[in-house]
């Protein structure tokens, strides 16, 4: 017996949130800081996508701030807020990251639709040797997300064949609706030697393949694979037309919407965001998926009591991982002034196996504004044990002995830490305190 479309359909969309948010929460749960050096990372899809050079997480040189820079804007690219990551990418570029850094702010300004902003990386990155045919793919996706379709096509014709041609000409036939061309192009990407590109390809490919096993499916079914696949390779901003067609044809498509409003959060339409999210949260009330960027699109618009309860929310009905959302909380409760809810999170984050130095700092940071300061210092004993080579956490011990009349120690810890970071001007400025 064959199973409908109807049903199939959101199966395979739980199944892609539920691999979206392992990508979008990679940072929490591997604890790895890589910095991809492959000219098309800002295109990957998952962590399972093919990889050059590492970066690894063992310590390094607060001096190379390009590299500091680069690492800061890693991690918060993987969490999603781009705005932020590209402040720091665009700081490693300043301080001579050179391609690297150009290729990570190019990622950033292409998600945050910053298309000025991103035509000048362009320029800088042909300056900086970049392939040609990166570029071509680059200023061809500018194009396509722009709607000039027509530009799009004779950058593309025009270009020597590989394999970035045939990606960016199956993006354009699929979004015209060709999709025996696309099928025919990601064919030759998947043939091809970019192994990015392949990983893409296959992803697209998967869902006319899925679509092929339900003859009976309506054209709408193809549009929304399509549009799932679409969000999966990070073109959310082409995904979005598909995912409108649907959405305003059945309007009780609870996923469609949900993905709908992921790619609309991402590409930082906030309010369209919320809007697409409360429908799919009227729809199913339960879902965690639906709760929990539901949550990251009030957090969006600065309305942190909302987006703390449907965060809990989230976490009552098992969201994965629970230290995600333990974090949220406690940034929004920060946000929101309530330091106790802030610091109860923090606690029960430190509590937990490689519990990242953030939530340390989170914890030591509420414990002191509470006036916990014996807490606090004995918190900062800790971080210093953990990570021996972070300048914070000999900065947040310094700190914590200040608060607890321990000056000597005070003293030391600030030191240590501008032998590690002399730049830390802060720990400058509470050592000039200490000495007066």
């Amino acid at each position: 017996m064959k199973i409908p479309a109807r049903i199939i359909i959101p199966v395979a969309l739980a199944a892609f949130l539920a691999g979206l948010l392992a990508a979008f929460l990679w940072w929490q749960i591997s604890q790895s800081t890589a910095i991809l050096e492959d000219p098309l990372s800002f295109l990957r899809p998952d962590a399972q996508a093919p990889t050059s050079t590492y970066i690894p997480e063992a310590p390094i040189d607060p001096r190379d701030k390009a590299l500091v820079y680069l690492r800061e804007g890693d991690l918060l690219s993987v969490r999603g807020e781009w705005k932020d990551a590209q402040d720091s990418y665009s700081k490693a570029v300043s301080e001579g990251g050179g391609l690297p850094a150009l290729r990570k702010l190019a990622q950033a300004q292409l998600q945050r639709r910053d298309i000025k902003g991103l035509r000048s990386t362009i320029s800088k990155m042909q300056s900086a040797g970049a392939r040609q045919e990166d570029l071509t793919l680059l200023e061809s996706i500018v194009e396509l997300r722009a709607g000039e379709l027509i530009k799009a096509n004779s950058i593309l014709i025009d270009a020597p064949d590989s394999p970035q041609k045939h990606y960016g000409l199956a993006l354009l036939a699929l979004v015209q609706g060709n999709h025996d061309i696309a099928q025919l192009e990601l064919a030759q990407v998947i043939n091809g030697w970019e192994p990015v590109l392949r990983s893409y390809a296959r992803t697209l490919a998967a869902a006319y393949d899925e679509y092929a096993l339900f003859p009976e499916g309506s054209n709408l079914h193809l549009i929304t694979l399509l549009a799932r696949a679409l969000a999966q390779v990070q073109e959310c901003e082409l995904a979005l037309p598909l995912l409108v067609q649907v959405t305003n044809t059945m309007n009780d498509y609870r996923d469609a919407w949900i993905v709908q409003g992921y790619c609309e959060l991402v590409t930082e339409r906030f309010e369209d965001s919320l809007a697409s999210l409360e429908q799919a949260y009227n729809i199913d009330p339960q879902k965690p998926e639906t709760q929990y960027f539901l949550a990251r699109s009030y957090a969006a618009l600065q309305q942190h009591q909302n987006a703390i309860t449907f965060f809990e929310y989230s976490l009552v009905n098992g969201f994965e991982p629970a230290v995600e959302i333990r974090r949220l909380i406690a940034e929004e409760a920060l946000e929101s002034g309530n330091t106790t809810l802030a610091l109860k999170q923090y606690e029960a984050l430190t509590q937990e196996e490689n519990a990242p130095f953030e939530t340390f700092e989170g914890y030591i940071t509420a414990s002191l504004a509470l006036g916990n300061f014996e807490e606090a210092y004995l918190k900062a004993k800790e971080v210093t044990q953990r990570w021996p080579q972070n300048a914070h956490a000999f900065e947040l011990l310094g700190w914590a002995s200040m608060e607890t009349d321990r000056k000597e120690e005070a003293r030391d810890a600030f030191q240590q830490a501008l032998s590690i970071n002399p730049e830390l001007k802060g720990v400058q400025e509470k050592l000039i305190d200490l000495t007066e």
